[in-house]
């Protein structure tokens, strides 16, 4: 059996710190048994190797979310989706992915879940169950759902029939209720229909034959090339809502979406994080990300949170219409954690004539270097903060220290390794400073070196 976590989306629920380059499930702002803050995607990633299972795991993403992901979580198996779209297009390229690419078999059981649930380990030994209810029940797609604990229209529902030809737990799926209103919840909630939790259980063959009837791409290769022309609909109305015969197991657990500040400031161990203080406030989550103080006085079931995007002050009840609200405000992120490292910007102008500046200070782990690149239409300076490193300026190696000052002109190919923690003050000056304005030519700094010394 494969897990596979889907990990999209922007999560703008959470803003001022969730955006495009860093979706919620990257926040770390979890209690960790080691005294640090996590993300989701770490607690859930550790649950899954202390159940054994990250071994069979892989985590499907956009291209942009490659390089937090192998910050926070190190080299895990991912496959990328070469744009963001919908959940059908990225289910059909993962099915196809583990066929073509890892080559498992058709009758192979893949399990596709949310990467960012708040759950227990039970959760996980549920999923496992899913491929027995499968094979049990001889139905196309097996589904977990969540035992309610309160009525809600937050979530949608599985109506569930008895049990399936006598299979231990496992529960024939008669409907699907999308996001009901109040009254009918309390409805559904006395028939004993359970919540969505969005993971679905299937063999891959089956999920091919799809594809091929509906005249789809079936390979790796095809669904990567016909990527932007699939349906950019959700698999759970594509797939799921059409199979004939569909099973349900019932997990009774700790299941939370911690996709509001509301919710989030929950499970979060301290009031306060960065600088400054609370006095007298109750019930009153602050998160600082600035380097300069944040004081609150006397606030009562409020968040608040400043970081380089945004600064947010809010009744934590109506967080839940913040991605609404901020719509307008969905700019260049202003902070971005790679594997190599992480960048804030501290300051971003367009002058008159249409040139751009940015300022931004880079942290570049030890060891880790950035790739053989060069821009056309912009300069950057860089002045050395902290820590030591090599760099590469057209062909040439030299070391850093710190105070040393390095200009970067057009067309020049550069490249840095930190040899520790590395930190500098970039200013970027030109008349285009988005990624569309960078050739890489190597990544390895292995392969850099020896580029350099073939043309020295």
């Amino acid at each position: 059996m494969k897990l596979v976590l889907l990990s999209g989306g922007s999560g703008k629920r959470l803003w001022p710190l969730s955006n495009d380059a860093r979706s919620k499930q990257f926040l770390k702002v979890l209690p960790s048994e080691q005294g640090r803050a996590m993300s989701m995607v770490q607690r859930v990633w550790r649950q899954m190797e202390s159940l054994g299972l990250a071994d069979q795991s892989f985590i499907c993403t956009s291209r942009a979310q490659v390089d937090i992901i192998e910050s926070q979580l190190g080299d895990v198996p991912v496959i990328v989706e070469p744009e963001r779209r919908d959940t059908f297009p990225a289910v059909a390229l993962i099915s196809a992915y583990l066929l073509d690419v890892v080559g498992a078999p058709d009758d192979e059981v893949v399990a596709i879940l949310p990467v960012d649930p708040y759950v227990e380990e039970a959760y996980f030994q549920a999923i496992v169950a899913l491929e027995r209810a499968l094979a049990d029940s001889d139905a196309e797609m097996a589904l977990l759902g969540v035992r309610p604990e309160f009525a809600t229209s937050k979530f949608g529902y599985l109506r569930v029939g008895r049990d399936d030809g006598g299979a231990s737990g496992v529960l024939n799926v008669a409907a699907f209720v999308e996001k009901p209103p109040i009254e009918l919840a309390e409805q559904l909630l006395g028939e004993g229909a359970l919540w969505n939790c969005g993971v679905f259980c299937f063999r891959l063959g089956y999920l091919r034959s799809i594809l091929q009837g509906r005249g789809l791409p079936w390979t790796y290769s095809g669904i990567l090339d016909a990527y932007g022309s699939l349906p950019a609909r959700s698999f759970d109305y594509e797939v799921v809502e059409q199979a004939a015969k569909i099973v349900a197991i019932a997990y009774s657990g700790t299941w939370k979406d911690l996709g509001t500040w509301e919710t989030l400031s929950e499970e979060m161990e301290h009031p306060f994080a960065g600088i400054g203080t609370a006095v007298d406030c109750e019930d009153t989550h602050v998160i600082n990300e600035l380097s300069i103080p944040v004081v609150t006085m006397g606030l009562k079931n409020a968040v608040v949170v400043a970081s380089p995007d945004g600064v947010l002050v809010a009744e934590k009840g109506y967080t839940s219409a913040l991605k609404d609200v901020v719509k307008p405000f969905s700019g260049r992120p202003m902070y971005e954690e790679r594997y190599w490292g992480n960048y804030r910007v501290f300051d971003y102008s367009r002058l008159a004539d249409g040139t751009e500046v940015l300022v931004r200070n880079v942290e570049l782990f030890s060891g880790k270097n950035l790739s053989y690149q060069q821009h056309a239409r912009r300069t950057e300076m860089w002045t050395v903060v902290e820590g030591s490193g090599d760099l590469i300026l057209n062909n040439r190696m030299t070391e850093l220290q710190p105070g040393d000052v390095v200009q970067v002109f057009a067309g020049m190919w550069h490249a840095v390794r930190a040899h520790d923690h590395l930190v500098f003050v970039e200013v970027q000056r030109g008349l285009s400073l988005d990624e569309e304005d960078i050739v890489r030519r190597f990544e390895n700094w292995d392969e850099i070196v020896a580029h350099c010394a073939v043309l020295s």
